[in-house]
């Protein structure tokens, strides 16, 4: 556990002196297309996937990588953990996230996020939310961008679930665009607001595309959960233990 938690302070410790330098490079890429501002975002994140790995011992595999189209799709995916809004910048093509407006204003971090064309919603303002997510959601799948969206709207620990909201079956259905369902088991190596990263090897697993054509949003919404669900319980490390 000593070990995890020096390791954990090292990771943290460049974070810090990377990040703020960073953002700044971002926001002077303003000018550029949105494409070539995601790229040089997303290479900080991979940045932190390597520090992640040759600090933390923190690793991945992906299942189901045959699954992923070719073409911009609509990612709904478990919430877990910090770590799978850094590595599905790795693992998905150029992409954008559906999220709460507060995250915008963090210092630093979300300047930079700012520059990736983010869906930024406020949850309490209902159906205008809904309206939001599909006018710039069409938006940005024009442009060649993926969307991703944690259903659950917030990290949920290992073992609970969360209400699963319909905001992407509600954006699948009004665009007829594929959702693709996606598992992981990150919380049980990097925790909820855990300071800790356990070293280890992350599991995602990525279903099958689920063409939303002549399916309602609650009827889309129900599959996605029931397979993410079914497939996070495979998947758990738990699990894989108590087989062993």
């Amino acid at each position: 556990m000593m070990l995890a938690v020096l390791r954990s302070t090292l990771y943290m410790l460049l974070q810090i002196m990377i990040t703020p330098p960073y953002a700044l490079l971002t926001l002077a890429c303003f000018p550029l297309s949105p494409h070539n501002r995601y790229r040089v975002t997303s290479s900080w994140t991979r940045l932190m996937l390597f520090l992640l790995r040759v600090i933390c011992g923190l690793n991945y595999r992906v299942l189901g990588a045959e699954n992923i189209p070719e073409t911009p799709s609509i990612v709904l995916s478990k919430h877990q953990s910090a770590w799978e809004t850094l590595a599905f910048q790795k693992i998905f093509p150029p992409q954008v996230w559906v999220l709460k407006k507060e995250l915008l204003r963090i210092p630093f971090f979300g300047w930079g996020l700012a520059m990736t064309s983010p869906i930024a919603i406020d949850r309490s303002s209902g159906k205008a939310a809904l309206e939001q997510v599909v006018e710039q959601g069409r938006e940005r799948l024009k442009q060649g961008f993926w969307v991703v969206i944690f259903p659950e709207g917030t990290r949920i620990a290992p073992g609970k679930k969360g209400k699963y909201r319909i905001g992407g079956a509600w954006l699948a259905t009004h665009t007829d665009v594929p959702v693709v369902p996606v598992a992981h088991n990150a919380g049980e190596f990097w925790g909820r607001n855990s300071f800790v990263k356990r070293s280890g090897t992350i599991t995602v697993s990525v279903g099958q595309p689920i063409d939303p054509a002549g399916m309602e949003p609650a009827e889309l919404n129900a599959k996605v959960e029931a397979w993410i669900e079914a497939e996070v319980a495979r998947i758990s490390r738990q699990k894989i233990k108590k087989s062993d």
